[in-house]
């Protein structure tokens, strides 16, 4: 995108305070990003045609309503304005970070701790969010449901996350599509331990290139793919590609936070497994099927 198109609608000068200097960092499938200066002020911005606008403005949303927990660091969203053409800009403010130091982990769990105790945000209280919004490039179903127990969260995980990305795979994976629903009517077994999930604000895509430390220690994380859904869906999502920190784990759990059974990771992980089959293909079609299997 030519940097005269995010300068020139007046709707973005008015929401950032007068003429800014742009420098293009990257783009990714969906948004470019720059850096804007307007003195020593910076911000970071992004910004997206039509096919991606709804994106921003669903991350937007993300970020102001982990802000509003007052529990985790995000960054601060300081515009989201409209683009000529349906597109979209999201201007946040400019954050430098740190290598994470030795106690990072400890800070972090226990912030993730207290934004999973916080007060489901949803009016009334139930899974999903007020929007849907995206994990990676994928659309993602937030339609609410309640009630906000056992029953209406095997719900939820059925028909707002497996069953949508399993009607997304490709024709020849029939039997990832077979695996899938074995997994979706074995799914009330797999809480047989007693364990009520309750709806809690989690950030829905925190791998660990989504979370970094600033200079002071403070720990933050970006880019969600917010819900209120189960905290154990977060956690087993940090286990997927990587780990938490160190001290992260114990940290959480003094804190009140759970970690998931053996069962219960594999099938939150099987969601984000069967998006990179979506998204990327490949081997991840293999990994997929033998968690659903050992899961069915």
């Amino acid at each position: 995108m030519d940097m005269e198109i995010l300068e020139s609608p007046p709707a973005l000068s008015g929401a950032l305070g007068g003429a800014w200097s742009l420098r293009p960092l990257h783009a990714s499938s969906f948004c470019d990003t720059w850096e804007a200066s307007q003195g020593t002020l910076r911000l970071f911005v992004k910004s997206a045609p039509r096919a991606g606008a709804g994106q921003l403005r669903a991350e937007a949303d993300g970020l102001r309503a982990l802000a509003a927990t007052g529990c985790i660091r995000v960054p601060q969203v300081h515009a989201l304005t409209d683009l000529a053409g349906g597109g979209a800009a999201l201007a946040m403010e400019w954050l430098d970070f740190r290598a994470p130091d030795a106690r990072f982990g400890a800070r972090f769990g226990e912030a993730m701790a207290a934004l999973h105790a916080h007060p489901c945000p949803l009016e009334p209280a139930g899974f999903g969010w007020r929007g849907d919004n995206c994990i990676g490039g994928t659309p993602q179903r937030n339609t609410p449901l309640q009630p906000a127990s056992w029953g209406g969260w095997l719900q939820f995980w059925g028909r707002s996350r497996l069953c949508p990305m399993r009607d997304r795979l490709p024709a020849s994976a029939s039997a990832l599509r077979e695996a899938v629903d074995a997994v979706i009517e074995r799914m009330p077994d797999l809480f047989s331990d007693g364990y009520q999930p309750r709806p809690a604000l989690i950030h829905g895509d925190l791998w660990q290139g989504n979370w970094d430390m600033l200079a002071d220690g403070t720990p933050v994380i970006f880019d969600p793919a917010v819900s209120c859904s189960d905290p154990e869906a977060e956690i087993a999502m940090m286990e997927l590609f990587g780990s938490p920190p160190a001290g992260f784990r114990a940290a959480y759990e003094a804190a009140g936070g759970r970690w998931p059974s053996p069962q219960r990771m594999k099938l939150y992980q099987l969601y984000h497994l069967l998006n990179h089959v979506v998204l990327f293909g490949g081997g991840y079609a293999v990994q997929a099927l033998q968690v659903a299997r050992a899961l069915a």
